[in-house]
């Protein structure tokens, strides 16, 4: 008696070459929408905006994927979880819509493979600053600029907290977590401050460009993309309090020298 063989899963090399022509699909649709006059602007429950940008990408991800990747799952941000699987694609069609609404370029497409309740593979893909940065487990971090050739990327070596960088994003929701007067503390420490805002520091962080960034206020589709990039770039990222990162509301990620005397300064406050 033959018996049918289970069918092969993909490969991460399959699923990040159809991550990444949906990245490129998605840079289209948003960046014809970025700056258009007739953008449409909503508020959702949660008081945070939505356009019709960020619901055109999400949609044609879900699309794509219903027929590349039929029996995966998917949780996006505006159409919420479909289907139930191991394999579970999750997107934040627009980070940072907000600076997409006001004409910052820093937003961009967030596209992750969790597999068994790991990231596996993550595309950043920021069109409006002309890079795009992805990752999969065991293949590396890379990025591109402006259509440029590939480049491996990897976190710094700095290992002084006195000489490194810190992007803290928002000190509001900093303040309303109860970690303000920790990260003050700790920006007397470091030898720079800055908030670059969004996916853009954690890809900094990946770069080697600085050293520390984190935050707080976060859903799983604003982190699930970025645990790649960093961890392959050689770097770790947790939660604040050190924990998985898609577990909790906050994410910190560090060039993996500095990340538990960060972790200790944090948590002193």
């Amino acid at each position: 008696m033959i018996t049918a063989s289970a069918p092969e899963l993909p490969t991460l090399a399959d699923d990040l070459a159809v991550a990444l022509t949906l990245a490129g699909e998605a840079d289209l649709i948003a960046m014809d929408r970025y700056r258009a006059q007739d953008l449409d602007v909503q508020l959702k429950p949660d008081r945070t905006q939505v356009t019709d940008a960020d619901r055109r990408v999400e949609q044609m991800i879900r699309s794509r994927l219903a027929s590349a990747r039929p029996d995966d799952s998917m949780l996006g941000e505006e159409f919420g979880t479909t289907g139930e699987s191991r394999r579970q694609w999750i997107v934040d069609p627009i980070d940072g819509t907000a600076n997409f609404v006001r004409g910052v370029p820093i937003w961009g497409l967030l596209l992750s493979l969790v597999i068994d309740g790991i990231p596996e593979l993550g595309v950043v893909s920021a069109p409006a600053l002309g890079r795009r940065w992805w990752a999969a487990t065991g293949h590396g971090a890379w990025m591109q600029q402006d259509g440029g050739e590939p480049r491996r990327i990897s976190v710094s070596g700095v290992d002084e907290l006195d000489e490194a960088s810190l992007s803290y994003n928002s000190l509001k929701h900093w303040d309303e977590a109860g970690r303000l007067d920790a990260l003050v503390a700790m920006s007397r420490e470091v030898g720079r401050t800055r908030a670059f805002g969004d996916l853009w520091s954690y890809m900094l962080v990946a770069e080697g460009a600085i050293d520390i960034s984190g935050e707080f206020d976060l859903k799983p589709w604003d982190v699930a993309a970025l645990v790649p990039v960093v961890r392959e770039a050689g770097g770790r990222i947790t939660t604040v309090n050190g924990a998985d990162p898609l577990t909790d509301d906050s994410i910190l990620a560090t060039n993996g020298l500095l990340h538990d005397r960060v972790l200790a300064a944090l948590s002193a406050g």
